[in-house]
Formats: C-alpha cells, structure tokens, sequence
C-alpha cells in the first residue's frame, strides 16, 4: 500500500493511493493540485548517508569508507513532493542527490543484521540537495551543505516494506527537465540496508519515524534555477520539485 499526508482544507490528511488519485479516509478523491504534499511520515530523527555507493565516492576522487559515514538533519531540512528548493544567489554549483529513503516503524536497540529488516516501515525517496560551494569536508559535511531549509524533499508516498520484494535490488534514476541524467541501482551500496540499522542502533535506539538517506549513486549535476527535477526508485514512486531563486523561494514562504 502506498500511504501520504497531505494538507487540505486547513488540516493535515492521511491519504492513500488509488489509481493515480489521492484517497482521503472517508473515500474522497482527490486530484493532483487541490491540496498540498506533506513529506509521507512525520519524521523523527533524519539518518543521512555520505558517500555509501562505490562509483559516486570515485566520481568525486574519495576513497570509499571503511565504516558508515551518517550525518544528521534538521526537521527544516524536509519538505514534501513539488515543493520548491533554493538555490542561493552566491551558489556556482548545486546538485541532487536520488536516495532511497527507509523509514523506521518500530523501535529498535542493538538490532542484530538478520532482524534488522523486520524494524523497517517502509520506502519512499527523498532528494538530498548540497552545494558544493559550502562543502568544507566530505567526510563530515557542514550544516549550511545539508541542513538548508527545504533542502530535502521526501516523498510522495510512503510503500510498506511488504510490498517491496527486494529493496537492494532496485534502480535510481534523476531526471532534469525530463532528461535523464542519473542511474544506479541500490544493490551498489557499500553498505546495504541491514547493516546500516545494525550499525546505527548499536550506539543509538531507533524510533518510529526515523528515516536513513541510504546514499546516492554517481551522475551529479549542477541545477539551476527552474529546472524540475525528478527523482525515482523503481517499486517506490517518484518525487518532484522545483529549484528556484532567492526572490522566489522567500515570496511563498
């Protein structure tokens, strides 16, 4: 099943999807359009991962890490499908990032591999923004690379992890302008899924609501301004936003 929130009316909705459309509980459809995307779960704490696919560590001339490299994000940082991201006016290069998204459902300390997937809620994407401008250090990334408001959206659609048959078998692909400009498939992690939960729960207890950024594969490009970009993992969905200027961004918020 694929699961959302939305804002209509004044109120925040959980929503479902049913051929194309979006599903309030008492049954109303809705149109794309008549309402506002939320990011699909109320986030908890936001696990990022650098550098976890071996060609994107390459693409940027790093060796590939011995141990996870997390970072952590803002609530600020997420926002929902078709928002709009900002470039700043001093910004010379910014690009995407595809990530699939893995949402925490139950809570979990000391989780060992083999039970690791059994805590997983579900699936969605995000995209995870930086500019390369801010970047001081690839190994520990700086709060204005990846705690920018809005910098990340996340959704549209939450998948539960029963109907997703493989999670480290499935492919990634960005797209600027309706052109393909990245590929990749999750089974490239350095470290997969499993252990990416053993790893984090044995410092730290896991909650629902918690969402890891399991990283993204190589094929980064600058964006600008108006460009629309769409990232998707196939079997989850496919996220949408617009990257706007300073003049934009802070007219609607």
């Amino acid at each position: 099943m694929k699961r959302g929130r939305i804002a209509y009316n004044g109120a925040v909705h959980q929503v479902t999807e049913a051929n194309g459309k979006v599903r309030l509980a008492d049954g109303r459809l809705l149109n794309d359009g008549d309402f506002q995307w939320l990011p699909p779960v109320e986030v908890g704490t936001v696990f990022a991962l650098g550098l976890n696919y071996a060609d994107h560590a390459k693409e940027l001339a790093f060796k590939a890490p011995e141990v996870p490299l997390v970072f952590l994000k803002g609530p600020n940082a997420i926002t929902g499908h078709q928002a709009n991201t900002r470039r700043p006016a001093d910004a010379t290069y910014m690009h995407y990032e595809c990530e699939l998204a893995v949402v925490i459902g139950k809570t979990g300390k000391n989780v060992k591999k083999a039970d690791a997937m059994g805590i997983v809620a579900g699936y969605t994407v995000a995209n995870d923004y930086a500019i390369r401008d801010y970047l001081e250090n690839y190994y520990r990334p700086n709060l204005r690379v990846k705690n920018r408001d809005a910098c990340t959206p996340l959704g549209p659609w939450l998948v539960d992890a029963a109907d997703v048959a493989n999670p480290m078998a499935l492919k990634l692909t960005t797209r600027v302008n309706g052109k393909t400009t990245q590929q990749g498939t999750t089974a490239d992690m350095i470290f997969d899924i499993a252990t990416l939960i053993e790893y984090l729960s044995s410092f730290m207890t896991l909650n629902p609501g918690d969402v890891i950024l399991t990283g993204t594969p190589e094929g980064l490009a600058d964006v600008k301004a108006g460009d629309v970009i769409e990232t998707e993992v196939e079997s989850v969905c496919c996220l949408a936003n617009t990257i706007v200027d300073d003049a934009t961004y802070f007219a609607t918020v």
